[in-house]
């Protein structure tokens, strides 16, 4: 049998847990997560792994959505989870008996999004996942990129509309910060470019699921804007014009083959892409970009759980001497 390589993707509502062999990802078990408690939560993800490991599992990744400490694995701090300042990669690694490796999710989706039918296709790559808020990750070289310390990439909080002519002396701004990418491209600045469209337009499909339900969201805007309702449109274009703006600064800065846009919102596809790609090359230093691809993500909701596996095959094969590819498809070493 090939080797296997386990990936985990966790949640807030639930955890996927996959096999990768042969090149091959196997359909994810879900259960629903345990927010009882820290121990609690460790607790079920041992069970949920456990049910998975063999005699021929090599590694298992993780995906969180979580500041992680790669090389300790320990997670610093979490979102929607309750898991922080935990040796995560220790604990399991001694209950499982392989070695375990603890990524951020988004970072785990950008190296899934670099490959396609089990083969790299894609060594420098950005991604964005648009959901709730903005998170995202790089992939260079090859590898994913996590800085000097954690697992970085944070481009959510990178700004891309402040006004600054008279300086910031602004104490005390939380994050998301006023002007950052999550507060103004993300799913809940979607919520709100349309609970705005929904009131000064109330003839439209928005404005009259607005006064059907008493609440909108970007499910709704999408479901407009596919039957062309100009307000659902409005909404998704600034939205994406937005997006193009945080997607101009990545190239301008690494210069990659692809820029990924994946999570919920990426449902909207062409009618978010479009105004993401136009803002995006308008603000290109000449010369840049002239190689890049900006697309929706291939993946879906499977990405996180791929990724995860396949940090674990790479990390694998750099201890081990192998190649990577063939780690993954069990052909070579």
């Amino acid at each position: 049998m090939s080797d296997q390589f386990i990936g985990v993707d966790v949640g807030g509502t639930k955890i996927a847990v996959a096999v990768l062999e042969g090149g091959e990802l196997s359909e994810a078990r879900i259960v629903t997560t345990n927010q009882a408690s820290q121990d609690e939560l460790v607790e079920q993800l041992a069970t949920a792994i456990e049910g998975s490991v063999t005699e021929e599992t090599k590694g298992i990744g993780i995906g969180m959505p979580s500041v992680i400490e790669f090389a300790t694995g320990k997670i610093l701090a979490s979102v929607n989870i309750p898991l922080h300042d935990i040796p995560l990669r220790q604990l399991l690694t001694e209950r499982m008996g392989v070695p375990v490796y603890v990524e951020n999710d988004a970072g785990c989706a950008a190296l899934a999004e670099a490959f396609e039918d089990g083969q790299m296709t894609v060594s420098s790559l950005v991604m964005f996942t648009i959901g709730t808020g903005v998170g995202g990750g790089w992939v260079l070289n090859g590898r994913l990129y996590r800085g000097a310390t954690t697992s970085a990439a944070e481009v959510g909080h990178t700004i891309i509309g402040r006004d600054l002519e008279y300086g910031n002396n602004v104490p005390g701004d939380p994050f998301p910060q006023r002007g950052s990418l999550e507060t103004l491209a993300s799913g809940r600045a979607l919520d709100r470019l349309a609970d705005y469209a929904a009131v000064q337009y109330r003839d439209s499909y928005i404005g009259k699921m607005l006064a059907t339900k008493g609440s909108i969201d970007g499910h709704d805007v999408v479901a407009g804007a596919e039957s062309g309702d100009e307000p659902s449109l409005w909404c998704l274009r600034v939205l994406g014009e937005r997006l193009g703006i945080g997607i101009a600064n990545a190239i301008n800065t690494f210069d990659p083959l692809e820029v990924v846009i994946g999570g919920g919102v990426s449902r909207a596809g062409r009618l978010l892409l479009d105004p993401a790609r136009d803002a995006a090359f308008r603000h290109v230093v000449p010369g840049l970009g002239m190689n890049t691809t900006i697309r929706i993500a291939r993946h879906g909701p499977r990405a996180g759980v791929l990724g995860a596996a396949l940090i674990a095959a790479q990390e694998y094969a750099e201890e081990t001497g192998q190649n990577l590819q063939g780690a993954i498809s069990g052909d070579a070493t």
